[in-house]
């Protein structure tokens, strides 16, 4: 199922889609004002200045990660694509670039912190994020 390829520009618009459905999911907690600008932020900031992925199902766009350097800057699928392997399948991709791999979860982000912990990530450090008011974990995967 699906193959893992890097993002075209004329994806912008599904990527977005993914990361407000997955992050909706994940972020229920976020306020709606942090999530606006993290949006916006997304398309003018963080694609552009990121290498990024797309896992691609039939000719349609599910799931993405996007690296800057060996940092994880996100990793979203689509929920309906959620427990088949997606996400696991795109950090093997990222690890054949990077020996160590780093990201930043939220504290109350149960199914990113899940996930990053069955992968083998461990904790570097926590720290309150003002913008968001919500506790960051920094995790840490050699």
């Amino acid at each position: 199922m699906g193959k893992i390829r890097k993002r075209e520009e004329k994806e912008i618009e599904q990527i977005v889609n993914i990361w407000y459905q997955a992050s909706s999911l994940a972020h229920p907690f976020l306020e709606t004002e942090f999530v606006e600008k993290t949006k916006n932020d997304l398309i003018d900031i963080y694609l552009p200045n990121t290498e990024t992925w797309v896992f691609e199902d039939n000719n349609w766009v599910v799931g993405f990660i996007s690296m800057r350097g060996n940092e994880i800057g996100g990793l979203f699928v689509l929920p309906s694509y959620h427990y088949l392997g997606i996400g696991t399948q795109l950090i093997n991709w990222v690890k054949e670039f990077h020996k160590e791999l780093e990201e930043e979860v939220f504290a109350k982000n149960t199914i990113g912190r899940a996930f990053y912990e069955k992968y083998g990530f461990t904790t570097l450090k926590n720290y309150f994020h003002r913008e968001s008011q919500n506790q960051i974990i920094r995790l840490h995967l050699k």
